[in-house]
């Protein structure tokens, strides 16, 4: 079938309701574009747990943008996502138009607290409030299905987890492992912004986390000698660390100083105008790349 695109509200919830009516699992990919291969892992994320039919929705939200965010120059490449989106299978693309997405007059916001609070929480105000809020709407479209979310982003994940538990969302969220290149930058819309210098620069993300994933392996359980050596490689290859952060893989609750058998290691941090983010849970993930 081919891939339809639609471009309202109404004909997103519309499309969601016949799949289900024809006796389909519907699953849902949230996504803001520029879509790479971690975007398309999520569709097979969906799959994995029953999806039949399969919306995936590229807007660009501006609720989830600081006024210092790079909302104008975020790529927008519906061409080429529609492409990938028809290669993978996808049943659906919902992709509104600019206005679109919120009725004049919108004056609502969903916000979950908490989880929230620490790393991304620390440095972009409102940011998860903005996210909270269109993928209500979103869930709301698209009513009873399974929604899968990249783990490079993972306080998004666990955010929007939280907020279907606490709403009694018919939403089942999936958690998909990051994927990386073959250096093992984790793949990102945001990666198109670096020159080849700033490229090999980032790798001090990857070289960070693997550093402290190595010591934890072999036994290290001092949360300040793990941060330290994470932390080495990105403040002498970054422009600014906004954070390296060590919390819990469940709630982002901080820890003392000695370590349980698992933990999320988590890292922002700027190269020019361009900030990147990482994350590995030690103790359960691989090593990153």
């Amino acid at each position: 079938m081919a891939l339809a695109l639609v471009r309202t509200r109404a004909e997103f919830r519309d499309a969601c309701e016949a799949a289900r009516r024809s006796g389909q699992r519907v699953g849902l990919v949230p996504t803001m574009g520029a879509l790479h291969a971690g975007h398309m892992s999520l569709v097979a994320a969906t799959r994995a747990r029953g999806a039949q039919w399969i919306a995936l929705t590229i807007f660009v939200n501006p609720l989830q943008f600081a006024p210092t965010d790079d909302l104008d120059e975020y790529p927008r490449t519906l061409e080429a996502d529609l492409d990938a989106c028809r290669a993978v299978g996808v049943d659906c693309v919902f992709a509104p138009e600019e206005g679109g997405m919120y009725p004049p007059g919108f004056c609502s916001d969903v916000r979950v607290r908490g989880v929230t609070d620490p790393l991304e929480g620390e440095h972009r105000e409102g940011h998860f409030d903005g996210v909270t809020t269109v993928v209500s709407k979103l869930f709301n479209l698209a009513g009873p299905c399974v929604a899968a979310f990249g783990r490079k982003d993972y306080q998004q994940w666990r955010t929007l987890a939280r907020m279907v538990t606490d709403l009694d969302m018919p939403i089942e969220v999936v958690g998909a492992p990051i994927v990386r290149e073959a250096d093992g930058l984790a793949l990102s819309s945001r990666n198109t912004y670096l020159s080849e210098d700033a490229r090999e620069r980032a790798l001090g993300l990857v070289t960070g986390l693997r550093s402290a994933w190595d010591a934890f392996e072999a036994g290290e359980r001092s949360g300040p000698s793990l941060l330290s050596l994470a932390r080495a490689p990105i403040v002498e290859r970054f422009d600014s660390v906004d954070y390296v952060g060590l919390v819990s893989p469940e709630n982002l609750s901080s820890f003392g100083e000695v370590l349980p058998d698992r933990a999320l290691l988590a890292v922002a941090a700027h190269i020019g105008s361009t900030r990147l983010i990482d994350n590995v849970v030690l103790g359960e993930d691989p090593r990153p790349g």
